[in-house]
This record gives structure tokens, sequence and C-alpha cells, in this order.
């Protein structure tokens, strides 16, 4: 292992000579973006916005240290944030002790931290591409549904319980409908109509929120603020981030081990979503396990300086890529730019209504929404609608951790069903003497002693069942003595396969009826071969192609029953 694959940000490092430029105004950008992010995660987190300034100042720093995109941008994100609040609220309200909840949330990111860093280093990057974008789409819009209506009771003035589920939260405000705070909705929602306006206006779009805010702050100020109950976040403190241990209870982190792995997981989910949709447009090649220890060391790391869990950012990244940025620099230049931010203008912080968040949050949940891959999934496939159907509802009516679980246990199901069904085709000779799928040509010709199929798919322990009962089919009701399996379709062959097919050859051997296979792969060979099932079937059974297995099997076919046949089926049976 190479200086550079331990070290990877000597990699970018000598090039930031000829790229700060780009890097600075990309990280200033940067800087302006988070400011009104880093508050609305932390809400939607359950968390004092102060640390939603932390996770933004260090966890990027860390993660361009060792990560491998130039453009990744990690800190806080919504997807994150609210499966931290899922978690942890089911142990400790934070309404009622948000010390023991932030206490309970940095202890869960620490352990996320460490299950990223062990899958990155274990190299188990190809693990996430068993979740579906199915599964992805279903629980970032069931998450955006929820984190509006979580909202709700900041848009309206009205005292939800915290904790309320979904169907509680529409409850509760039904019945308390009356209640509405109409200065409170005021605010709410003239800062998500300045927002949705800014947001069409191309020079200034990427600021939308934080003009929004600033908006929605000086609505609350001219209307009466507090006088008229118009709640604002609070004082924030004006200090970098401070070292403090996590609290290694063994019992709270027992408590949390699932939880942290789901959030690993996700977050896992997202760098690798991210980075491929940057790497299109770039070009770059990214290695997910590079960007998996990059995750983990950020998380572990600013653990131990009060930063709840982070991840990669969508909207970050994208800006940062679109803003210029060449090189990692452009994080650090966010993160300091933020730090100066935090150090000098965090008193202004104090007059920022509840009700203009909760109009930034609002807009923030609907953009997790993708209607054009739902749409997409509902007019495709009927599987995926239940992946991403299941995935949704239970998002919104389960803890978002069942509701991942879900959706990616459908997918797999669907996944194995599927491959546990192999392909197989019969064929036949068209009229330009090429083989094809008798139900697409019903002209073609079939030999009346050789049967000939063609199998696509994996033959694995979950497909032998499968594929075992279609040739006992063939072997109970078909009169053809030979049967020909054109095998280049075959990816690969596991030993319970290998097993299964001996047998077979051999049953059909035993009434005079033999098996014989042509463009086997060699990685289908593998098993075959070092388990000694190939000796044991015999070499004289594989061929290396169609062309010549025909020509071997013509020889062997019974020459009185070719004399009378008019199908001539093969060149080999109009040329003798």
């Amino acid at each position: 292992m190479t200086l550079k694959q331990i070290l990877p940000f000597l990699t970018w490092l000598p090039m930031v000579r000829q790229t700060w430029k780009d890097d600075l105004i990309a990280g200033l950008t940067g800087t302006i973006i988070v400011i009104p992010q880093a508050v609305a995660f932390a809400m939607i987190a359950g968390m004092p916005p102060v640390y939603g300034f932390y996770t933004a100042m260090l966890t990027p720093v860390i993660a361009a240290l060792y990560g491998s995109s130039n453009h990744l941008v990690s800190g806080p994100t919504t997807t994150s944030s609210i499966v931290l609040y899922s978690i942890i609220s089911k142990h400790v309200n934070p309404t009622n002790d948000i010390e023991a909840f932030v206490s309970l949330a940095i202890l869960l990111s620490f352990m996320a931290g460490v299950i990223k860093l062990i899958m990155g280093i274990a190299r188990m990057g190809k693990l996430v591409n068993f979740v579906s974008n199915s599964v992805i789409i279903g629980f970032s819009a069931g998450a955006g549904v929820l984190i509006a209506f979580k909202q709700l009771k900041h848009i309206f003035g009205i005292n939800v319980p915290q904790g309320s589920s979904f169907s509680n939260i529409i409850e509760f405000i039904a019945f308390h409908i009356s209640e509405i705070n109409w200065y409170v909705f005021a605010v709410a929602i003239g800062t998500l109509a300045l927002a949705l306006i800014i947001r069409k206006v191309k020079k200034i779009s990427r600021l939308y929120m934080l003009f929004a805010m600033i908006f929605g702050s000086l609505l609350a100020t001219w209307l009466g603020g507090g006088l008229h109950g118009i709640e604002t976040v609070g004082d924030i403190p004006s200090n970098l981030p401070p070292f403090k241990m996590p609290d290694f209870n063994y019992q709270n982190m027992r408590m949390l081990n699932s939880g942290a792995l789901i959030l690993a997981t996700l977050g896992l989910v997202e760098v690798a979503a991210i980075s491929r949709s940057i790497s299109l447009h770039t070009h770059q090649k990214v290695d997910l396990n590079q960007e998996f220890v990059s995750q983990g060391i950020s998380n572990l790391v600013s653990s131990f300086f009060s930063c709840y869990t982070s991840s990669s950012s969508f909207t970050r990244s994208s800006i940062n890529y679109q803003s210029g940025a060449k090189t990692r620099f452009s994080a650090f230049v966010s993160s300091f730019g933020l730090m100066f931010v935090m150090l000098f203008f965090a008193k202004y912080a104090a007059y920022l209504p509840k009700a203009a968040m909760g109009g930034i949050i609002l807009l923030v949940g609907y953009n997790l929404i993708d209607f054009k891959h739902i749409k997409g999934i509902f007019k495709s496939s009927g599987r995926e609608l239940i992946v991403f159907s299941a995935t949704f509802l239970g998002t919104l009516f389960l803890d978002l951790q069942q509701a991942l679980v879900i959706g990616i246990f459908f997918s797999l199901f669907f996944y194995l069903e599927k491959t546990s069904k192999p392909h197989i085709a019969v064929l036949g000779l068209n009229k330009s003497n090429r083989f094809v799928n008798i139900i697409r040509d019903k002209s073609v010709k079939q030999c009346p002693q050789l049967n000939i199929i063609r199998v696509d798919g994996s033959l694995y322990f979950g497909s032998v069942e499968s594929i075992s009962n279609y040739f006992s089919d063939l072997y109970d009701n078909s009169d053809e003595k030979h049967l020909l399996v054109i095998a280049d379709g075959i990816n690969f062959i596991d030993l319970a396969s290998a097993e299964w097919l001996t047998n077979e050859v051999k049953k059909w051997e035993s009434t005079n009826r033999i098996i014989y296979f042509s463009g086997m792969k060699l990685v289908s060979q593998n098993v075959l071969i070092k388990g000694g099932f190939f000796d044991e079937i015999g070499s004289d059974h594989f061929y290396k192609d169609k062309k010549n297995a025909i020509q071997a099997v013509y020889q062997k076919l019974d020459k009185n029953i070719c004399e009378t046949c008019e199908v001539k089926a093969f060149f080999e049976c109009t040329e003798n």
C-alpha cells in the first residue's frame, strides 16, 4: 500500500497551487449555503442549532482528508438527521431531557462511524448495490413527507406533543385546527413563498434558504415577534466545537447498536448514490471503499468534538461542483468560513423564528420526493412499485429502521425470485440458418432426435429447484434421445448445481439418452473442474460452440430415422 493510499489528500494537495482560486469561490459559496442548512438539519434531528454548525464545520474537513472524490462535501443531511431523531427519540424525549438526547446522538454517531470505517477497510462497498433505487426513493419520499408533517407545529403554532407519529400529528392538528396562531402562520408561509420565488431567479437561486430566512426574521420582528407567540431558535454560542468524550455507556451502546447499523448503511448508500451522480459529469473514478473510510473516520473523530452523524450532502456536493471546485480544498474553505461566521455573527441567529425554519424545512422535505423517478416506477415495474410502496408506507407508519429493512427485504426477495428462475428457451433453425426461440418463429425446424435449449442465468442453490423441474418435465415428456444445452448464457455454477447437473446427466444416460453442453464459460466450468464433476460427467459432453457440438452429435444420431426425416434441420442433414 502506497503513502497516497493511506493519506489520499497527498493526491490533490499539490494541485491547490493551480486551483486555489476556483476552490476559494466554491468554498465561500458553500459557507453561505450551509448556514441555513445547519440550523434546519439540527432542528430535524431534534438537536440544538449549534450542533448543526459544529457538524458542518468539522466533518467536511476530516472527510476531505481521506476521501477520493474531488467534489463530495460532508456534513449534516436531511435523511441522516431524521433517522437519528427516529432512533434516539424512542428512548429520550428532547423536550424533556435535551442533554441526554444530545449525549445519545453523539454516541450513536461514534458507533455509526466505527461501522462505516470497518466496512470501508473490509472493502464492502459493493454491498450497498443490494439496496435498490426503489428502496432509496421510497425511503426519501417517506422521510420528506414525515419531515414536512413534523414541522406543521411550527407552521401553525400548535403545540403538537413531541415525538408524535405521522398519524398522531394528523389527528392532533385536525382536533386543534382552531388554535392556529395566524402570526406564526404568516411568518412560515411568507418565508416559504419567498423561498419558492427566489428559487426561480437563476442568479440567486442557490441562496434561496438564506434570503428567505432573513426575510422571515424581519417579518417576525415587524409582526411583533414574541408578543404574538412567535418563538425563535434562541441563543447560539459563539465558539468552535469543544472537545468532549462521548459517553461510552455499555447499556446505551447495546440499546443503539441496531440503529447505528441502519444509520451507517443509509449513510453509505447516500455516499454511493451522490458520488456516482457527480462522477457522471466529472468522469472522475471514485473509490467507494475509500469514501466509506473517509465517512467512518469523519463520524468517529467528530463525535469527540460534539458533532452528530454526518454523510455526503447531495445539495452541497452538487453546488460545490457547479461552483467550479477542482479539489477538496474547497471543503476546507467552506468549513473555515463557517468558523469565522460562527465566531463573529452567531448572535444574530437568535432572531431566527422557528416558524421561518418550519417553512424552509417544509421545502426541504418536499425536495426529498423524487417525482420523476416515482412516476417511472409506477409505469415500469409492478415489483419495483411494491418495493417502493412498502418502504414509503413503512417510513410513514413504522420506525425508519424497520422501513429500511422492509424495503431491502422486498428488494432482495424479488431479486432472488427472479434469479432463481433462469430463462430457458427451446431453439430451432429458421430460414436464415440461425437458431432462434421457437416462440418467436413458428416455422423453425426442430430435429426429432436432438432437442436444443438455451439457458440464460446462473445455476446456484436458489435456482436448482426451478431448473430441476424443467429438466424432469423434459425427461418425462420429450421423445428426443439427445439434449444439447447452449450454455454460454450461464454466468456461474455453484456446488449444489454442479452436483445436480452431474446426477441429471447420469439419470439421462441410464436410459441411453445423452445431455451435451456447448459454449460454457470457463468461470462456469470452474466448480465443475475443481470438484471433479467435469471428469465424472465426461469431457465428451462438452463442446466449444454450437457448430462443433452439432457436428459431433449428428454422428451419434440414428441414421435410420435420418433417412426418412423430412425436417433436415441441420446443414449436415442435407450434406449427407
